[in-house]
């Protein structure tokens, strides 16, 4: 049964442009498996295969739930989440809204069509249909938040405050090496460029080894300068990771760079993705022109 699971499960409902994607990015931050849009109707059903299955890989879930659904469907709803309960799953429900000006605002800043929008129905028609559609939720919100006068962090702020039950997260770190030969990677949020310190290919009996090798890892200490740029990242890092934490952030990464990847920026992750799990963070590693 789910009961034994322990299922969870949160339903994001609200008005168009009110913030579901980003309530929904947040509880995937607190580990939950997002849905996004769900036909009603797949709702029983899913919960049905669950009710069947031994095993609770996806304990916890979210689900949003829009006015794109049949309006039939959407005013089964309340029925349909008592009648999921019964199966033993922890269930409730945010609900998110603005005022119409700040809507109105929001899809004409980002130029997105709203989903009620037709040929005949103008936007503020639009956003006037689904606030009646989605009425009938609001008595059933166990959570609702009006985002009129709230921006993206304190919504995130809100939502982990009112879901995460695990007490604070700390923030994930992944380092990357990388040789500018090859280009700088994409998606990184800090690039350090180590091409100043010495450069042990210049040693022959170096060449053909790595950052990852002790006789490189001994030449490189050896160097005031790199022991200073490593302690200066480590500083840098240990000073502004709890700020992205304090604003949302669940991952950060950090690339490395050389002139071909193999042996500076490779021991300077190796050492500094090291002292950060010494001090008990998350730590991802990876070295790209290695793999």
């Amino acid at each position: 049964m789910c009961a034994d699971k322990n299922i969870k499960l949160v339903i994001v409902s609200g008005l168009s442009g009110s913030g579901k994607s980003i309530a929904l990015h947040t509880l995937e931050d607190l580990g939950y498996y997002c849905i996004d849009n769900l036909p009603l109707y797949l709702l029983r059903a899913m919960f049905e295969e669950l009710k069947q299955r031994p095993d609770a890989v996806h304990h916890k879930m979210a689900v949003s739930i829009d006015a794109r659904n049949q309006a039939d469907d959407l005013h089964q709803l309340p029925g349909l989440v008592k009648d999921i309960r019964k199966y033993g799953v922890q269930s409730e429900m945010i609900f998110l809204e603005a005022q119409d000006e700040v809507l109105l605002r929001r899809f004409s800043e980002t130029r997105r069509k709203h989903p009620l929008t037709d040929e005949d129905r103008p936007l503020s028609d639009a956003i006037r249909l689904e606030r009646e559609l989605l009425e009938s939720y609001l008595s059933d919100a166990d959570l609702r938040i009006d985002t009129s006068r709230t921006n993206q962090h304190e919504l995130r702020d809100i939502i982990r405050s009112h879901m995460d039950d695990r007490g604070p997260r700390k923030i994930s770190l992944q380092f990357q090496s990388f040789g500018y030969k090859h280009g700088i990677p994409r998606d990184v949020d800090f690039v350090y460029d180590v091409r100043c310190l010495p450069n042990p290919h210049w040693e022959q009996e170096l060449r053909s080894l790595t950052g990852q090798d002790s006789e490189v890892a001994k030449y490189l200490s050896k160097s005031d300068r790199v022991q200073q740029l490593k302690d200066d990242i480590i500083d840098f890092l240990e000073r502004w990771v709890p700020i992205f934490e304090e604003d949302g952030r669940s991952y950060l990464t950090v690339a490395i760079g050389c002139t071909g990847g193999q042996h500076r920026s490779v021991y300077l992750v190796e050492q500094i993705s090291s002292h950060f799990q010494r001090c008990g963070r998350d730590t991802i590693t990876r070295h790209r022109e290695l793999s």
